[in-house]
């Protein structure tokens, strides 16, 4: 019975992909946003429905139509089996970018053990969230993470993040400022020029909305944190895939 349901999902996929007007879809959803630029039109993983990419000022976005585009789904597709949020792994792999053009300069290096695995991370150290994380990221080892400083949730408290470039050591100076139960600033003064207004303009440049936002090896940007079993297997399988590039 199993073996006929994924054979008749299969076929009603085929048959819808067969009878798309992507023509059609384009011209009407690109009607309904405005006015706003398909960039493609493709089967869903939903047999029947079909993903519509669009760019909108915040970057690459999802619909979702049936074969005629007489309907228009703005939402998420999750498969409950494999518990994925399947239009979030979309949305991450297309706002994805080269790693190796990330200014890695502007950044604050902390290395653990031997450093195989890297991530870069635009956080706030006032952020919930990127304090949050911050838990997870203490249980990996043998990592390289590039913290660009991206004081956003309070601006007010940006000299803080200033302070921690101009510190002795920056890599202990972030850490207590945002990986510690309580933020501890450093005592350093701002005596040095720093990269906070260029990080800035950086992270709008790559519509970088929310902290933490991930990048990892291969380029995939991940929004939000991750718990630490998950975040080793996704910077594992991010070295694979750009050692297969």
């Amino acid at each position: 019975m199993t073996k006929s349901l994924v054979a008749l999902a299969a076929l009603l996929l085929a048959v819808a992909s067969a009878h798309a007007d992507e023509a059609r879809i384009r011209r009407v959803v690109e009607s309904a946003l405005g006015g706003a630029r398909v960039d493609g039109v493709k089967p869903a993983q939903m047999p029947g429905i079909f993903e519509v990419q669009y760019q909108s000022r915040e970057g690459p976005q999802i619909v979702y139509t049936d074969a005629e585009a007489n309907y228009i789904f703005d939402g998420t597709i999750f498969d409950t089996r494999n518990r994925q949020n399947l239009t979030e792994e979309r949305l991450n792999k297309l706002s994805a970018i080269s790693f190796d053009t990330l200014p890695l300069d502007l950044a604050v290096k902390v290395q653990r053990g031997n450093g195989k695995r890297v991530l870069a991370i635009f956080s706030d150290p006032y952020c919930p969230a990127c304090r949050q994380f911050e838990q997870s990221l203490a249980q990996v080892d043998d990592i390289t993470i590039y913290y660009f400083m991206y004081p956003v949730i309070r601006p007010e408290l940006a000299d803080h993040s200033r302070a921690v470039w101009c510190s002795p050591d920056r890599a202990a100076a972030w850490l207590a400022l945002a990986a510690r139960p309580m933020a501890q600033p450093p005592a350093q003064p701002v005596n040095c020029d720093t990269p906070i207004e260029r990080v800035l303009a950086l992270g709008r440049s790559m519509r970088v909305n929310s902290t933490p936002t991930l990048f990892l090896a291969d380029g995939e940007r991940v929004r939000g944190g991750l718990r630490a079993q998950d975040l080793r297997a996704r910077l594992d399988q991010a070295m694979r895939s750009a050692k297969s590039k």
